[in-house]
């Protein structure tokens, strides 16, 4: 079947999208809109390198080739905008102004188009215009020095804190907000989603810690940072590694149970002074078996258990297997759309593809009725 945006499935079928190719959180805030039923056109450069088949992130896509620098290329692109619901773009503030597609022009053929920005330190500001990368964002907004051992360097969590915790899903959420107001009212708006700030909204829970007086700023002596010995993860005789999270005192009062330490280490929960005794009770017990005798004694269990898996182990364990969590495509193997929906399911349309489209394809699709009513 011809990738068209008809062919698509999920709450955001007939959302039209168009995507300003780029890395890292602007594409995957665009998988998770495709992955929901959005029709997303991604506008790539003619020169860029083609898709890999293999590059999931990119799944669900019609790619357009255009020259933005050349008349032609940019008149394409402000076609494509005229018919669309939302737009994505993941350049430094000021190149998508100075190349004639900013937010006044595209508002001016589109006064209900939803303008995503995704960037790392916002719109305006000192550091605005500098580049920068996961890492610099979650450090300057505080959440890097929290992560990591407490005798050693903070540790970056990959790109998951910044990129996609503060970045892609900050964006799209912002995106979907102003889609309902321009679908109320007929106005759009720009939604400027920087990596920082979304990153200093995830740490709004540990900043009332702070204030209440129950966050220590050193890393390493928190219930959540590894330093309590209930929230933490462990070496196994076999070399390999469980995490256990009984925060509960009924659940902690079971893992107690399960792994024969003395009841009265159970009252040490919560005192602070006594960790590292009950912090090496229980590594001296988890050490004595290996991984999988805990998975079978420990896996179901309320003492909030888990075996530290790679992520090709994942994919096999069980428990993601039932769940689907990876589907496979064309014989490429991606991560199942989340979260899930029971009315309108998502669904992965096609996977990524090097195949390009012209503008007029798409607008033809674009400017013919929907099949069936769109949202």
């Amino acid at each position: 079947m011809k990738n068209t945006g008809s062919n698509r499935s999920g709450p955001l079928r007939g959302v039209r999208v168009v995507e300003f190719a780029g890395l890292g959180p602007a594409p995957f805030a665009c998988m998770l809109l495709a992955d929901m039923g959005a029709d997303v056109v991604r506008i790539d450069r003619p020169d860029a390198p083609p898709i890999d088949a293999r590059d999931i992130v990119n799944r669900s896509r019609r790619t357009v080739a255009l020259d933005l620098k050349a008349a032609a290329g940019k008149i394409q692109a402000l076609e494509l905008i005229r018919h669309a619901d939302l737009l994505v773009e993941g350049f430094r503030p000021g190149v998508m102004e100075r190349l004639g597609l900013g937010p006044e022009a595209a508002h001016a053929l589109n006064p209900g188009l939803v303008y995503g920005r995704m960037t790392g330190w916002g719109q305006d500001g000192p550091l605005a215009l500098a580049a920068g990368h996961d890492i610099n964002y979650i450090a300057l907004a505080g959440a890097l020095s929290l992560i990591g051992p407490p005798d050693g360097s903070p540790v970056p969590p990959l790109n998951l804190v910044g990129d996609y915790g503060g970045g892609s899903l900050y964006l799209v959420m912002g995106l979907l907000a102003g889609l309902l107001h321009a679908r109320a009212t007929g106005q759009g708006q720009v939604v400027d989603a920087a990596i920082c700030d979304g990153v200093l909204s995830l740490l709004s829970n540990n900043h009332t810690h702070r204030m209440q007086g129950r966050f220590r700023d050193q890393r390493g002596s928190n219930m959540l940072d590894g330093g309590a010995p209930y929230y933490t993860t462990y070496e196994t005789a076999d070399g390999r590694h469980v995490a256990i999270g009984p925060i509960e005192p009924k659940f902690f009062q079971a893992l107690c149970r399960e792994l024969g330490l003395p009841e009265s280490l159970a009252s040490l929960q919560n005192d602070p002074a006594r960790w590292p005794e009950l912090h090496a009770a229980i590594a001296d017990a988890l050490r004595r078996q290996t991984q999988a005798y805990w998975c079978a004694q420990l896996e179901g269990t309320d003492v909030c258990f888990a075996p530290v898996l790679s992520p090709p182990e994942a994919a096999r364990h069980p428990h993601i297997v039932s769940r689907r969590g990876f589907l496979h495509v064309d014989g490429v193997e991606h991560t199942a759309p989340a979260p899930r929906f029971s009315a309108t399911p998502s669904a992965i349309a096609w996977g990524p593809t090097a195949d390009l489209m012209s503008a007029q394809e798409v607008l033809a699709d674009w400017r013919a009725p929907c099949a069936q009513p769109c949202p």
